[in-house]
């Protein structure tokens, strides 16, 4: 089964959701309800293969009693690359258990999963007010995806997931957050070597998901590459500059 990502954002143009409780409209208080609402919209069509990142890992590590050590449930996920993204820390994965479950996290890679057999679709829902020219919103650590990238190449595993981001456009009307656009966007549909990332903002990647170009025609292992040797260029020439803006001043102070 294969999602369809049009039926899904057709059904959110012009939908109301009530202005948050708190009256912040900007960050994760103006787009939960989205999130939510975008969660349940495709859990309706796909009710067998739609997940929140920590339910799915509750419903991996149900299904599989026998599964009580660190490395054991780890490998459930069936990927080291699915591992590396969609698992909780060590200590939190072996304390896990059917009376102490995981719950939601605001840095869980995934705000949604979308799973067809052993493929998995991880969703990231984006919000933006269109009213507001802001900043790009932070999408994914640079260094996380690099370490990904790597193990998709070390692993030679390159089919087991995309990564795809939905852009909801909303004015506020009254009370009520209305859709007016929604852009899909797949991560691996873009050129890695223009991506920008934000190193003084926890080295995160930023972009507006509808300004996403999804032009690139090459395989994912070529991208998996390109992405590395951006990150590692980048990652120099960031070390670089810092070398010489607050380090090199005090060069002869240093003892030996």
């Amino acid at each position: 089964m294969i999602i369809n990502y049009d039926e899904i954002v057709k059904q959110i143009i012009g939908e109301k959701l009530a202005k948050p409780q708190s009256g912040t409209l900007s960050g994760h208080a103006a787009g939960e309800p989205f999130d939510k609402f975008v969660y349940k919209a495709i859990k309706d069509i796909y009710p067998n293969n739609t997940f929140r990142n920590f339910e799915y890992l509750n419903y991996l590590y149900i299904k599989n009693p026998q599964a009580t050590d660190y490395q054991s449930r780890i490998n459930l996920l069936g990927s080291e690359v699915l591992s590396l993204l969609l698992s909780r820390g060590r200590q939190a994965t072996i304390n896990w258990t059917p009376d102490s479950q995981f719950v939601e996290k605001q840095n869980d890679t995934a705000d949604i999963i979308f799973k067809n057999d052993s493929h998995f679709d991880i969703i990231d829902i984006k919000t933006r007010n269109m009213s507001i020219k802001g900043q790009a919103p932070n999408i994914i650590s640079a260094y996380k995806l690099a370490n990904a990238m790597k193990c998709m190449i070390d692993t030679n595993d390159f089919d087991k997931l995309d990564m795809v981001y939905i852009g909801i456009d909303w004015k506020l009307e009254g009370d009520h957050l209305v859709v007016k656009n929604t852009h899909v966007k797949s991560l691996f549909k873009t050129n890695p070597a223009n991506l920008y990332i934000n190193w003084a903002a926890a080295m995160q990647i930023q972009f507006h998901v509808q300004d996403l170009p999804q032009s690139y025609k090459f395989s994912k292992e070529q991208w998996a590459r390109e992405y590395l040797t951006n990150f590692y260029h980048q990652a120099i020439k960031r070390a670089n500059d810092m070398k010489k803006r607050f380090a090199d001043y005090f060069e002869d102070y240093i003892l030996d």
